[in-house]
Formats: structure tokens, sequence, C-alpha cells
């Protein structure tokens, strides 16, 4: 018990030693509330053309079947929150993407906390996971009580607000666990009113009307009914956090890798405009930008332009 003990409290230490805002731990098991909301949600079609969220169904409600043996998950956040960084006059993107990818960032620095967590007990094996696997991420960092999830189904934390992304190590080390922690949300519904499209309902969001769906994961035409509604965002959205009452508690990250490219801070309509596929990977490399490519971003300011 000395060693779970000890184990637990040099972990989190290290979590914020390598930048994580926070750190909280959960037993792994299967997760029967977050399965049936899941499911819920996918025979709803609310995932749109999200065909992969209905894949793996059990490895994604059930963390022992992603790491044999695994006995905890560990939960870390890291800011990536920044005031306004664009022209007011511009076609916006979500603060997430000013910089370098995340996933390569949160994951360098998971590899570095998973070889500390070796250092301590050598034979202990395990996953990291950046928003790239069937892990609910924030169902876990919730059971962790570092945060809950809010309306707007992001995670939100007491501490630091909701511009976060969220990391997990799966292992099978036996340590501390947290417990989870109240909703905060109260009966603020800031988040439902600001969203242009209607995309959220307490604590349930139906992406196929989210902004950010629609500029990212959405291929083809877009419908309709949604044009007219975006708020000139180009790729993603920020609306339904820059609202949250939470993110008062929001400061500046300090993390170089996402500070703005140049071009982001300066590009007007016209340079969106007249970027050029060639232009556009060479500025973009290594950027959340490069999962809608050129031709997505192209077509959402062409839906932007045009008005019915």
């Amino acid at each position: 018990m000395n060693s779970i003990i000890s184990n637990t409290k040099k972990i989190k230490q290290k979590a914020l030693e390598l930048g994580f805002a926070d750190v909280g731990i959960s037993r792994a098991g299967f997760v029967e509330k977050e399965s049936l909301l899941l499911r819920e949600w996918l025979d709803n079609g609310c995932h749109g053309e999200m065909a992969y969220m209905e894949n793996h169904f059990e490895k994604r409600t059930d963390p022992r079947e992603l790491v044999e043996g695994a006995q905890s998950v560990i939960s870390v956040l890291y800011n990536y929150f920044n005031i306004n960084q664009q022209p007011k006059d511009t076609y916006k993107i979500s603060k997430y993407a000013y910089g370098r990818d995340y996933h390569h960032v949160i994951k360098e620095k998971l590899n570095h906390f998973f070889e500390f967590i070796q250092t301590l007990e050598p034979k202990t094996t395990g996953r990291i996971f950046v928003d790239s696997a069937p892990v609910l991420e924030k169902a876990w960092a919730a059971r962790s009580g570092i945060g809950w999830i809010g309306k707007n189904t992001n995670l939100i934390s007491g501490k630091h607000g909701s511009f976060l992304f969220i990391g997990e190590i799966i292992l099978d080390l036996e340590l501390e666990y947290d417990v989870a922690i109240k909703d905060f949300c109260g009966a603020c519904t800031k988040c439902i009113d600001a969203c242009p499209t209607k995309a959220l309902k307490p604590h349930k969001l139906d992406a196929r009307k989210c902004v950010s769906y629609l500029t990212i994961e959405k291929k083809g035409e877009i419908p309709e009914e949604f044009k007219n509604q975006w708020e000139d965002w180009i790729f993603g959205c920020d609306i339904c956090q820059d609202v949250c009452p939470w993110n008062s508690k929001a400061k500046v990250h300090n993390e170089k890798d996402f500070l703005p490219k140049p071009e982001i801070q300066n590009f007007l309509k016209s340079d969106w405009e007249n970027l050029s596929p060639g232009e556009f990977k060479q500025i973009f490399k290594d950027s959340p930008l490069e999962r809608a490519k050129a031709e997505g971003i192209k077509r959402n300011i062409q839906v932007l332009k045009q008005k019915y």
C-alpha cells in the first residue's frame, strides 16, 4: 500500500513538472453509464459522417480491452487558451489550431511521462492516447475528478476553464484513485443559447449541426439550412467555450508549439481566399488545419460568401 501511495504522489508531481495543468487517476473498468449514452448518441445518428465513432465499441467503453491487465487510467489536461490572435475582420479558426498539431505535442509529453512511470515500476506496461483512439477521454477525465462534462459537452475545469487538451495513459499499475466532482454548470445555458446552429441541448451535442463538424468532418456539400449561420468560421468554432463563465478562469498558455503562425495573425479574408493549395501545404504543415485540407477550407469560404 505504501508503494501505491508513493507512486501516485510521484506520478502526479511529475505530471505538473511536465507542464500539464492537472492530473487525475481512475480505476480502469467498464463504464456502464457512458456506454448507454454513447449507444443512444450513435443510434440517433448524432455522429453524422464520423463512422469511426461506431467502431470498437467494446474498446471505447472498457480500457481493459485496449491494454491487457489495465488497472489505472491517468488523465491529464494541457492548456491551449489564447486570446484572439486574428484580425477582427477575417475568417476565423479555433484557438486550438493556431500552432502546431496538438496530437504531436501532447504525445511527446506523455511519452516522457510514461518513461518516468517505468523508472518507478520497470515492469509496468501501458499505452498513451491523445484523441486518436477509441477512448472516452472526457468521461475518464471527469471520473478522475479534474473536471466535469458541461452542458456544451466539453470538459470544464473549475481551475482552468475548458480550453484544454486531454490525454491518457492506460496502464497495468495499481494506483490511488480519485473521485468525480459535481457538475457546476448550474442553471447556466449561455453555451446553448449562443450556438448559432442550435447543435446543443443540455449535455448533448448533435454533431451534424455543429460548426466544428461542418467545417472539418463534413464532406461534400453543406446543407443549406446551415448556410449564413457560421459567423465567419472556416475551421472549428469556439463560441460555446468563449461564452462559458468558467473560462474567466482561463490563463494564456506558455507552450511555444501553440504560438500562432504569423500568417494566422495577419491573414485577412482576401489572403485566405487567394491561398493556393501549394501555399496552404507549406504554411500549415504540421497544423490541425491539415485535417480539412486546402479544399475543405476553400469550400467553407465559398459557403460563407454565398448568401441565401
